[in-house]
């Protein structure tokens, strides 16, 4: 049994599943990255560029939020 409430298998266990589809979402967000990266290559002056890179970024990101989250809801 863990003491300092660091290891939370329970948590991960349920959040397993969605963070599958929070994987399949970060897919998204790396094919929306790679698209964003080509066209600031293209027209680097473009803010909106900016904006859906960093929009992708959070999305690649989504798995990690997610068993974050799981993990710090389940109680030791």
């Amino acid at each position: 049994m863990c003491c300092d409430c660091e290891c939370r298998p329970l948590g991960w266990l349920l959040g397993l599943p969605f963070a599958f589809l929070s994987l399949l979402v970060s897919l998204v967000g790396v094919i929306i990255w790679i698209v964003g990266l080509l066209l600031s290559c293209i027209c680097p002056c473009c803010l909106c560029v900016t904006v859906l890179l960093e929009l992708a970024i959070e999305l690649i990101k989504a798995p990690l939020h997610v068993m974050e989250w799981f993990t710090s809801q389940i109680p030791c």
